[in-house]
């Protein structure tokens, strides 16, 4: 078995699906203590009847069965390695008890450390179950077009490049992009949305997605073996793997605990038969043994960590380490990037303003007709908003001041206020870049005919999820790239008072290192340009596990969609796991300092410390399981998984 206790973790535990399936009678994790505890009560029961034989041979069995657990792993180790932990200490005091006659007793101590053990080990499976079922919403096989023929292959076996045939009530195999057909995708399992997705020729889809409707034909853009849902995967497994601050001091505790344990029971054995009669002082310091073992210790952060990692991950949050986790409950200042993160970096046309004499709708169509012929997300944004605009002819563009062509015999222009002037309109544009507007002017045959505001808006939750970091006692700052105007005007909308602007990578990078030198601070970012400030931040948070490489890379966790109000959730969750740790070290460290002077003075007998010493472990067990469960009012999404559809880009933003 495998335990923080006990044994090693230095590799991950590969869980197979069938072994996981498996039935308790089946799982010799469970049926060693199982059956070590069947024939302690038996042999206890035979005791009591006075059948001393039969009761002793009950009582040999139940110590085989549960020293088989702990004793085979602590030898090797020592052997092997020359390392020592607190499965040896168990199985000297094991030894002992058997050599100085107390069979019975030995058999309690090898049952209730065996079954901590795999309380402990089933808790992790638990921590590990909504990590395995995303790999479930990936289906085994999936239909590829060769030649135009449909062929069933292993999804594993799937490679960028491939056209994939999904009909409807399939799942989507890999991630990829539709080239044709037309469906709606219930991504409720991965994304949390129960509304249908609607896609068509140029759509992201994810692993996972089922196909409500139409047949799709999908150009795989990622191996089977390597898409969202695995990366997701990888993530929380090397969070599994990794211990945070707190784990590592109690693994300094318990490291000079060990040996000095052992060299604590030699004295008491030694001195007090020097001093007394030799068979109880010996037994005092096999007693002293069990007493003092750090093993609570040794399981409560781990145990803790590991719960409140996998609760995370069925909100769609991926925690990369345990550290991570830990430095999440203290968290006091958030900083926030705004463009893709606060807004949705879908620019859309905000308000059209026409010249004394000129039509919205004709600035608006004319603006459209020859904005469609550049690639500026502002001009995106413009020409969207006009589904079929007018012909232009001869059109042009000049980097970074604007484009101009012929609509309907008319020479039209648009462009940036640096480049037009905006004459009659100046007061009408310095008002809409003040609430948060980028504008562009328009001109008819070099006349101004009007200005169209264009705005990324903000996500319909950041209000709510600003006010809810508020009440949580955190502090809110904006860092943007942005000019200062639009910025401050969004951040009102936000409720966030401090804002800092115009901020070059660099600039973002060193503002978080030094707020995080005075006080725990996390950055929430999703960008490339994010990437430093993620990773100066005493936790970086990337909104959108795929929204951009190098933010993800950089950061410590990862939201896997966009939803604002998740981040709220995740500190709270995180600030219950701390405490939660906090009531495992006392317990842990309060065993530590009673039982063994009790041990020594005769006070505790080896039977009690072991059941006290074994009851508390999984008292600490317990208690580590309750990180695992959801903040009130969350509610798990499947293990989510960004879904990149039209409406949402891969960007660097500024």
């Amino acid at each position: 078995m495998s335990s923080a206790c006990g044994c090693s973790h230095d590799e991950p535990v590969a869980v197979e699906e069938d072994e996981e399936r498996r039935p308790w009678y089946r799982d010799p994790g469970l049926i060693l203590p199982i059956g070590s505890g069947v024939f302690l009560v038996l042999g206890l029961l035979l005791h009591w009847l006075d059948a001393d034989l039969p009761a002793l041979a009950s009582f040999w069995i139940s110590l085989l069965l549960g020293a088989w657990t702990f004793v085979p792993g602590a030898v090797r180790k020592l052997v092997t390695r020359g390392s020592y932990g607190i499965g040896l200490l168990m199985t000297i005091s094991a030894v002992g008890a058997v050599i100085l006659g107390y069979v019975e007793e030995a058999a309690a101590l090898a049952f209730l450390y065996s079954l901590a053990e795999a309380l402990e080990d089933k808790a992790m499976d638990r921590a590990r179950s909504g990590l395995r079922s995303l790999l479930r919403l990936v289906p085994e096989t999936a239909t590829v077009l060769v030649g135009g023929a449909p062929r069933e292959v292993a999804a594993r076996e799937l490679a960028a490049g491939q056209v994939l045939l999904v009909r409807p009530g399939e799942r989507v195999a890999t991630d990829g992009v539709v080239r044709s057909g037309h469906s709606a995708l219930d991504t409720s399992a991965i994304t949390g949305e129960s509304i249908p997705v609607e896609v068509e020729p140029g759509s992201d889809v994810p692993a996972g997605a089922i196909n409500t409707s139409g047949a799709l034909e999908v150009e795989a853009t990622t191996p089977g073996s390597d898409n969202s849902l695995t990366t997701i995967v990888r993530l929380v497994e090397q969070a599994q793997a990794e211990k945070g601050t707190r784990a590592r001091i109690a693994d300094r505790i318990a490291k000079p605990l060990v040996p000095g344990v052992i060299l604590l029971a030699l004295a008491v054995g030694i001195i007090g038969s020097l001093l007394g009669d030799p068979t109880v002082w010996i037994t005092r310091a096999l007693v002293v043994l069990v007493a003092a073992s750090p093993c609570a210790i040794a399981i409560a952060v781990p145990i803790t960590v590991i719960s409140g990692i996998g609760g995370a991950s069925r909100l769609g949050i991926v925690i990369k380490s345990g550290a991570a986790f830990e430095e999440m409950g203290r968290i006091r200042h958030v900083a926030m990037d705004k463009t893709g993160t606060l807004t949705r970096n879908e620019p859309t046309v905000a308000r059209v303003v026409p010249a004394p004499g000129f039509a919205e709708g004709d600035v608006l169509a004319a603006a459209a007709a020859v904005e469609r012929h550049s690639t500026h997300p502002l001009a995106t944004a413009i020409a969207d908003a006009v589904p079929t605009p007018s012909p232009a002819a001869g059109v042009t563009e000049e980097a970074g001041r604007g484009v101009t062509g012929t609509v309907d015999s008319r020479r039209v222009t648009v462009g940036s206020p640096r480049w037009i002037d905006a004459g009659p309109l100046g007061q009408e544009v310095a008002g809409m870049e003040a609430a948060g507007q980028t504008c562009v002017l328009v001109e008819f045959d070099g006349e101004v005919a009007g200005a169209i505001g264009v705005r990324d808006e903000l996500r319909p939750e950041s209000a709510e999820a600003v006010s809810r970091l508020g009440e949580l006692g955190l502090t809110v700052s904006m860092l943007t790239g942005d000019n200062a105007r639009t910025a401050a005007a969004l951040a009102r909308d936000a409720g966030i008072d401090d804002v800092q602007a115009e901020l070059r990578p660099e600039d973002k990078a060193r503002i978080v290192a030094d707020w995080s030198r005075q006080r725990p601070t996390s950055m929430i970012g999703d960008g490339i340009n994010d990437a430093p400030a993620l990773a100066a931040a005493t936790v970086g948070v990337a909104m959108g596990a795929r929204g951009s490489d190098a933010a993800v890379e950089s950061a410590d966790v990862a939201f896997t969609g966009h939803d604002l109000c998740l981040i709220p959730t995740a500190f709270d969750h995180a600030r219950r796991g701390r405490a939660i740790i906090d009531q495992n070290i006392v317990l842990s460290l309060a065993i530590i300092a009673v039982l063994p002077p009790l041990a020594v003075t005769g006070v505790l007998g080896l039977a009690a410390v072991v059941l006290i010493h074994e009851v508390a472990e999984v008292l600490v067990i317990l208690n580590g399981l309750r990180a695992a469960r959801l903040p009130r009012g969350a509610s798990p999404a499947g293990g989510q998984v960004l879904q990149r559809g039209s409406d949402e880009r891969t960007h660097a933003h500024a």
